[in-house]
């Protein structure tokens, strides 16, 4: 049956994904639902929950509430915790439960902003997409609320914001960390990451960018927005390896001098190596694929089974959302680079390479996700 996992797990939802861009930024993050959602997102989702201080509330939406649709209790108890807490900003996210009544978030958002004076936004999550889609929505939103327009692009600067980076993607495991370094020994200067490891405020400055790069799918329309706003170009790519890591840093050189947008994700080095076959999100899995091929000349092709854009994938890849359209893809004799709970859908006579993901198995593999900034990816063993 299409969009029925009978063996492997699901990727985080919409909601969490907005929860975890938004969590270092000083915000509330309100999520409209009965129970569970929150739970959810704390324990398995968020690595940062017991080290780091973050407002992220459920609205305990109760049966009655849901079938009358009483948004006046909503708006109350948002507005008081609000005057309460004094956060930079209010965002409300939806589950399935305020899909199906029709809760309009937005409109919610804007009578609390009234009630308040704080800036607040409704992110239309429902739980039925994955973290990138509710991620993007929610770094857009704060793109176009909180980035200062009236300064002007510095192009010659070599400034570089970074887009998409959260936890789900790159766990909390020295990788942004990581990516600032590179980018400063590659003679670039780190101008804000998104969003992990820097404040509303220098966000806001990030229109003063010579050029953004994109480290994963929900960093893109942040950058549509900052093209759009300040003519920013965008590099799509992760600088996994060490020939790619360079290539990619050429790119960010090049497109800061010409203003043209390039996804060196997308490029299949041509290799007679090992095929390799790596599942996840495309920027970072083409990333992967191109770095594994130009240090070790394996040959590699991406299986996406999340949401993504042709132009991030080579030719030939297409999105694979279900078990289903994933299983024909895992040839026999393959290096399958994929989270571990993969596993019991790959081939039996094909390699393994655990490759965890804090958006699909939790926290179960999180001490064992690499940080490969920089490093050979070692795809062969």
């Amino acid at each position: 049956m299409k969009q029925t996992a009978r063996i492997i797990s699901t990727y985080t939802a919409d909601v969490s994904g907005a929860a975890s861009a938004l969590f270092e930024l000083g915000g509330m993050t309100v999520i409209h639902d009965a129970s569970g959602c929150n739970s959810t997102y704390n324990t398995h989702d968020e690595p940062r929950w017991y080290d780091q201080d973050s407002l992220v509330f459920i609205s305990a939406l109760s049966e009655m509430e849901a079938i009358l649709g009483d948004d006046e209790k909503l708006v109350s108890d948002i507005t008081a915790a609000a005057l309460e807490l004094k956060p930079r900003f209010i965002a409300i996210a939806g589950t399935p439960i305020p899909m199906i009544t029709g809760t309009d978030l937005p409109a919610v958002a804007r009578r609390v902003e009234r009630n308040t004076g704080i800036p607040a936004f409704g992110l239309k999550t429902n739980s039925m997409h994955s973290y990138l889609l509710g991620a993007g929505m929610a770094l857009e939103a704060v793109a176009r609320r909180f980035v200062r327009t009236g300064v002007p692009r510095e192009a010659a600067s070599g400034k570089v914001n970074v887009l998409g980076m959260t936890p789900l993607d790159f766990s909390v495991n020295g990788s942004e960390r990581s990516i600032r370094q590179w980018l400063s020994g590659s003679g670039f200067t780190p101008l804000s990451v998104w969003a992990m490891g820097s404040t509303l405020d220098e966000l806001a400055e990030a229109g003063r960018a010579a050029v953004n790069l994109v480290v994963s799918y929900d960093g893109l329309p942040t950058a549509k927005y900052l093209r759009e706003t300040f003519g920013t170009p965008w590099v799509a790519g992760v600088p996994f390896g060490l020939a790619f890591s360079g290539r990619l840093a050429e790119l960010l050189r090049r497109a800061a001098e010409t203003g043209e947008n390039a996804a060196p994700c997308a490029l299949r080095p041509e290799s007679a190596g090992p095929r390799a076959v790596i599942v996840g999100e495309s920027v970072c899995s083409g990333s992967l694929a191109a770095a594994a091929a130009l240090d070790e000349g394996v040959s590699a092709r991406v299986v996406c089974p999340l949401e993504t854009e042709a132009g991030l994938l080579a030719s030939g890849e297409t999105e694979s959302p279900d078990e289903d359209d994933i299983i024909p893809q895992l040839c026999p004799g393959d290096l399958i680079a994929a989270d571990p709970l993969y596993r019991p859908i790959c081939p039996k006579d094909s390699a393994f390479y655990p490759l965890p993901s804090e958006a699909f198995s939790g926290r179960i593999y999180r001490k064992d996700i690499p940080n490969l900034i920089a490093k050979k990816t070692n795809l062969k063993g």
